[in-house]
């Protein structure tokens, strides 16, 4: 799987080089060709802003360092089930993987990018016998695992700056992200999102249901498939043709739920009898030329209207069709949960504290086996149970012994995250070669390694960034202390004129439209240069990210990891395979400060590929070299002829 595969179309290579050939063939390079006059010094149409390195303004929090025995006592227990299981099938583990592979690894599963040519040259010169100990260690503690683990969430939670018009979920997107910088613990955060009241600037974890505003039902269905890993959706409308569960238990779940408001109420700060937002859009039409309102006031103050409550006395009723002999059509129904009991110490809660106690209790064996299993796959590339949020007897397990220890290492970990993800590096099984495997196949799979997997979307993405800039982190995305201010409009005492001033800085700011118009100033030929995870969602249909598989974020996991016609577009010849190449990028500016060709060679693979040419790399490079009239061109073609290769967009 190297470049040696790749046919370099002569055209296409040109069109990339131009600023490259410029750089590398200036005339104190001893490269030189004899008799050429080098090109001029091209101009530089990178933003200014992403050519100076700049620190992250990011705390995140660490590991414990203190912790690493037991992380690795952890590691080794799950080694010895994986290879039990691979003996009972008469299976052997791959080899451990070499330092050039587990380092390009473990970059993009916990960093979500290549590492840079200064972070390989380091790792692979070093000797320390602890030296993936602590680059596990130091990658989990990184703003980089935080935007890494940010867009494995979003495909998840199916992040939206915008799940219905008027409601502005930013803030909740924050949230998320600032969820996984402090390492919040998991069910502390799911029992914050399952129960938040108020508007998303002032309790931003009230997003989570506010994602299926108006759609109580879809909303329970996707509550119990993302945290419970069981399917239920079918029982909204009849028994379940596939599984056990029937309409009438569907409804008695959503009983707890169904008291979730998510507008303001009659009786709150100025609504006496209308709803304020229609009294002020009302009056600004008339202070308008033809009634029309400006979009950014409209939408500051509907969006105020959106505030989650909960409902007392809220009554649930089976749907007027209801045809089973269990029960009679609008009947009510009380709640109650799937499986095991509501905790005692919840007993007295409101239903919606009553499902979150539930859904988290550590007596509730599906909720740690869920998020173990989520999170084995998103590392070993396969779940051990498939489909991950379809746990049921026709899929089962593959390794049961395996997922009850890592669900119980969840709950002793008082489900930490970054722990729990640190045991899995740690461990042989994980560091081990990588193995062809597709779940299609229909065979099982024993995890003799991790699992070969093309690269998300994100991490393409990222890792292109990481050879073409310098500071891949111009900007962030916003918080809610930063929005509140802008975006609260208190109904008791506002008016249209203080309203007007509101809506006039909310579309200096945070407004959709021009907001995404400000990121232009990050921009090359319209490619925002930022991480994935900071750009805001979903990007529109014709974006890098979505060409490469990004969802738009309406399904849950609808990421695509697929090859496609538009792929083989946007690596041949698309705008964010031009921005590497072009002068003040960081991979030009790394091989700029090399002198010779044959350094200037194995900064080239370690930029890209994080490890050094093969003898046969180099004749196939020698072979580059000789039919190509300058070595800038020729150092241009290898580099798109990597970046087209298996070995780029494959994690090994």
């Amino acid at each position: 799987m190297t470049f040696l595969r790749v046919k370099l179309p002569t055209m296409v290579g040109c069109l990339l080089i131009v600023g490259f050939c410029a750089m590398l063939c200036a005339p104190a390079n001893a490269q030189a060709r004899k008799g050429k006059k080098p090109p001029a010094k091209p101009k530089i149409k990178l933003p200014e802003s992403v050519r100076k390195r700049a620190p992250v303004a990011m705390n995140v929090v660490p590991v414990n360092p203190s912790n690493r025995r037991a992380v690795q006592r952890a590691a080794g227990e799950l080694d010895s089930f994986v290879e039990s299981k691979l003996l009972d099938e008469d299976q052997e583990p791959n080899e451990l993987a070499s330092d050039e592979i587990f380092l390009r690894r473990v970059y993009l599963d916990v960093a979500g990018r290549i590492p840079t040519l200064k972070e390989a040259t380091k790792f692979l010169g070093s000797s320390s016998e602890t030296r993936r100990e602590d680059l596990i260690d130091k990658l989990l503690g990184s703003p980089d695992y935080v935007s890494n683990m940010y867009n494995f969430w979003a495909d998840v939670l199916r992040l939206v700056e915008r799940p219905q018009v008027n409601i502005v979920a930013d803030p909740y997107l924050g949230y998320v992200k600032d969820s996984i910088r402090i390492n919040k613990n998991y069910n502390q955060w799911v029992y914050e999102m399952l129960t938040a009241d108020g508007k998303t600037w002032e309790n931003p974890a009230v997003g989570f249901q506010l994602r299926d505003d108006g759609m109580p039902l879809p909303y329970v269905d996707n509550t119990i498939r993302i945290l419970l890993g069981t399917q239920i959706g079918c029982a909204q409308c009849h028994d379940h043709p596939f599984d056990q569960w029937t309409q009438y238990q569907f409804y008695e779940l959503a009983a707890y739920t169904n008291g979730t408001r998510t507008r303001i109420l009659r009786g709150s700060p100025g609504f006496v009898k209308q709803n304020p937002a229609n009294l002020l859009i009302n009056e600004a039409r008339t202070k308008h030329d033809k009634g029309r309102v400006p979009g950014e006031f409209q939408r500051i103050a509907r969006a105020n209207t959106y505030s989650v409550s909960e409902a007392k006395n809220a009554v649930m009723r089976l749907p007027h069709d209801y045809a089973y002999e269990d029960a009679k059509p609008k009947e009510v129904v009380k709640p109650a949960v799937l499986w095991g009991e509501v905790p005692t110490k919840a007993r007295n809660g409101s239903p919606r504290e009553q499902f979150a106690a539930w859904v988290t209790s550590d007596d509730n064996p599906q909720f740690s086996k869920t998020i173990a299993n989520r999170l084995w796959k998103r590392f070993m590339g396969v779940g051990l149970v498939e489909p991950i949020d379809d746990f049921r007897d026709e899929h089962p397990c593959v390794n049961e012994p395996l997922l009850e220890f890592l669900s119980k290492e969840m709950v002793r970990n008082n489900y930490d995250l970054k722990e729990f993800i640190r045991t899995i590096l740690y461990s042989r099984t994980y560091q081990r070669e990588s193995t062809d495997y597709e779940i299609t196949s229909g065979e099982p799979y024993y995890f003799q390694g991790p699992a070969l997997r093309r690269m998300t979307a994100e991490q393409v993405w990222d890792s292109f960034l990481t050879l073409a800039v310098h500071n891949p982190w111009p900007f962030q995305r916003p918080t809610a202390a930063e929005m509140a201010p802008v975006l609260n409009l208190d109904f008791g005492t506002a008016t249209y004129s203080s309203v007007k001033s509101k809506s006039e800085h909310f579309a200096k700011t945070y407004f959709m439209n021009p907001y995404k118009r400000s990121l232009n100033q990050h921009a090359y030929q319209g490619n925002v240069l930022c991480r994935a995870s900071e750009l805001p969602s979903p990007v529109p249909a014709d974006h890098f990210l979505r060409q490469f598989g990004q969802g738009d974020r309406e399904t849950i996991n609808g990421g695509q990891q697929d090859a496609t016609v538009p792929q083989i577009l946007a690596m041949f010849n698309g705008p964010i395979t031009h921005v590497m190449l072009e002068a003040g990028s960081a991979l030009v500016d790394n091989l700029v400060a090399v002198d010779n060709t044959r350094e200037r060679m194995e900064a080239v693979f370690l930029s890209v590929l994080a490890r050094k040419p093969s003898a046969a790399d180099r004749r196939a490079a020698a072979s580059e070299f000789s039919r190509t009239e300058s070595d800038g061109k020729a150092f241009g073609n290898i580099v798109w002829g990597l970046l087209n290769t298996r070995e780029f967009l494959f994690i090994q």
